[in-house]
């Protein structure tokens, strides 16, 4: 194809977004070290983590530092989240069975721990290392999420359930998925009008010819998931463009906790400070203030005073206080509002001193290894805290013009629901105002 098929109509650009299942061999990594860090904090809710996975053709193996008073067997959590993922035997690229198990753990070093959290009071814990975090939020979907990440996760996850429900019971555990979303941006703000590409990579059975599977791959994982709207006669599928994907998992490739850190976030929208997430509990900033981050970004467009919004914040080891604060609209800010007070609206009411995100986000509960594959927000906001919008109808400014409308209204098989909270995970659910999917909710990611 000339790549001048890629140059769209004026005020119109290209952007896209990549997903990848549970079985592949860097995601199979993060979910050992969440399933590690979940079984330690489920016993013990004050271990101390930093849980590192790697896998190649029949092994995998666990490093890192943990301090914990729970009797963890990392054996048996290793080899019962490779059998859970669908690695049951060598043909598929692992076999939980037979594959051989390394630990090399130690505990945690006695300097950071004095630093961070040894005999510390909650406001006074301090973070676990330097850096800076990140949080985003938008209102191209419900669950105020990029569309083009949203799309390329629900499909990975889709093609997950199609292999484990029998629909295609050819399908493998390792696979990827692409999504390309064509955005009109003329009123100076993205707005996604279509579908420019859709590319399926997903691991397979000997006996399946790639007609096949194409023909099975948009009957039962692209339509039951992307709105009709958003597909038309010009868009581009590359499904198993490679011809042939019977190889695949730790035998295909190698796998290493965070290397999939765009995927665990926003697909390449927003910005990422470059730590990541699985393996790690909350005194590590990494993972517990791009939570805060996300909680606070997500709570100034749910309560309208911007459309788009992106939050940073930093920290230096063992200082329980943030070093800086940044909030950027892009230029979306309700009437009457600027980036500098959104940023005192953030100030003055979220706290993000590292022990008490903890406490407000619940982060010391066993609830990570679920997060380790298809996205660490835009889930169900009643079982992760930081995505619950805090309310802020307190900080409205009586001089300054109406904010921008919130409230969503769905329709899912020809009814409407005022809120998010009332609708059912029903497949084809959309946004009235906007036809963007509830991609997370309608393919069933962070419900079990």
């Amino acid at each position: 194809m000339a790549q001048t098929a890629l140059v769209t109509s004026k005020g119109r650009f290209l952007f896209t977004s990549e997903s990848v299942n549970e079985g592949h061999p860097d995601k199979l990594c993060d979910q050992v070290s969440d399933a590690i860090l979940d079984a330690c904090l489920a016993e013990d809710p004050n271990s101390k983590v930093a849980c590192e996975t790697c896998t190649k053709t029949g092994m995998v193996m666990i490093f890192g530092e943990i301090s914990t008073n729970a009797n963890v067997d990392y054996e048996k959590i290793i080899r019962e989240t490779c059998r859970d993922i669908g690695y049951d035997d060598e043909s598929k690229g692992l076999d939980y069975k037979t594959m051989k198990v390394v630990v090399a753990i130690e505990d945690q070093s006695p300097d950071i721990a004095q630093a961070v959290h040894l005999n510390k009071k909650i406001e006074e814990i301090g973070a676990g290392d330097q850096g800076h975090m990140f949080g985003y939020a938008c209102d191209e979907t419900p669950e105020l999420m990029p569309l083009s990440h949203s799309l390329a996760t629900s499909l990975g996850k889709r093609l997950t359930d199609v292999r484990k429900t029998g629909i295609l019971p050819y399908i493998r555990p390792d696979g990827k998925t692409q999504v390309t979303v064509e955005y009109d941006n003329t009123i100076g703000e993205p707005v996604p009008v279509r579908v420019h590409t859709i590319v399926i990579s997903t691991q397979h059975a000997p006996e399946v010819d790639n007609e096949q599977l194409r023909r099975d791959i948009i009957e039962h994982v692209i339509k039951p998931v992307v709105p009709e709207r958003y597909l038309d006669a010009n868009t581009i599928y590359h499904l198993n463009p490679s011809g042939r994907f019977v190889i695949g998992g730790p035998h295909g490739d190698a796998g290493l906790t965070g290397r999939k850190i765009i995927i665990d976030t926003y697909g390449g929208w927003g910005a990422h400070g470059g730590g990541a997430f699985s393996g790690k509990d909350s005194t590590k900033v990494d993972r517990s203030a791009a939570y805060a981050a996300r909680w606070a970004a997500k709570s100034l467009v749910a309560n309208g005073f911007c459309k788009r919004c992106l939050v940073q914040v930093s920290y230096s080891i063992g200082v329980a206080a943030p070093l800086s604060l940044f909030v950027d609209s892009y230029g979306t800010c309700a009437s009457g509002y600027t980036d500098d007070q959104l940023l005192r609206i953030i100030v003055e009411n979220f706290d993000f001193r590292p022990g008490v995100i903890q406490r407000d986000l619940r982060l010391k509960e066993p609830l990570f290894k679920e997060l380790a594959v298809y996205g660490h927000f835009g889930r169900c906001p009643e079982k992760y805290a930081w995505e619950k919008p805090m309310d802020l109808s307190h900080c409205k400014k009586p001089e300054a013009g109406e904010l921008l409308n919130p409230e969503f209204h769905w329709q899912a098989s020809g009814r409407e629901y005022p809120s998010l909270t009332a609708l059912a995970p029903e497949v084809g659910a959309c946004c009235v105002s906007t036809g963007a999917p509830l991609c997370s909710f309608f393919t069933g990611i962070g419900d079990s």
